[in-house]
């Protein structure tokens, strides 16, 4: 791993950023100041968590810092020969996203991501899944994340299939024209009749 880093990059993790990296890998959280080097920290979890197999989320806050992030680290994964790719940079429910989410390292925004997630969660068929199973995430900004952007709930919304009611819709004005003719030539019988034999039928009927 060391050896990745110093050919790609010319770089070494520092001791406080291993320590860092002990601590995103058991799921607690870890608060570095501006400029410790946290997107360097990272790597060591991305790598550690996704060389089984088992593939990682990296969540960010905008699309911005996704479509950088995954540019700006996709050397260092690549070099290990493993694949990575932003979600935000594919249409939700296209190929491309469904390729994304396969790849060993997958960064994505948390609104895409929680989208996909209720998508997934609407689908008749598994082959139309687009996420894999989840694994292993690592939140950037948790505090915005789960407590500023986590108060407003992501929400799908689409007009209701009517089913019977909507054959209905379509149908109504033609039996509508039925039942006036039929009224008509009801009317015009009647009154046909009572002209012609008015002592037999009544003028009110109650």
């Amino acid at each position: 791993m060391p050896l990745g880093t110093d050919v790609v990059w010319d770089m070494v993790h520092y001791d406080v950023q291993f320590i860092g990296w002990g601590s995103t890998s058991f799921r607690e959280n870890s608060r570095d100041a501006n400029w410790e080097g946290k997107t360097h920290c990272s790597t060591l979890a991305y790598l550690s968590q996704c060389l089984p197999g088992r593939g990682v989320h990296v969540v960010t806050v905008n699309d911005y810092l996704a479509r950088r992030d995954s540019a700006w680290m996709g050397p260092l994964y690549q070099f290990h020969g493993l694949s990575i790719d932003c979600i935000d940079n594919h249409q939700p429910n296209s190929d491309g996203r469904r390729k994304a989410y396969n790849s060993d390292i997958t960064y994505g925004t948390n609104n895409e991501f929680g989208f996909d997630y209720l998508r997934d969660n609407m689908v008749t068929s598994p082959s139309e899944l687009v996420q894999r199973e989840l694994n292993f995430a690592i939140v950037d900004e948790v505090d915005s994340v789960l407590v500023d952007d986590a108060r407003t709930p992501l929400i799908i919304s689409g007009p209701v299939p009517q089913g019977d009611r909507q054959e209905f819709d379509v149908l109504r004005p033609s039996v509508d024209r039925i039942v006036n003719v039929q009224k008509q030539t009801v009317t015009q019988i009647f009154n046909e009749a009572k002209n012609s034999s008015p002592q037999v039928i009544p003028r009110k009927v109650f």
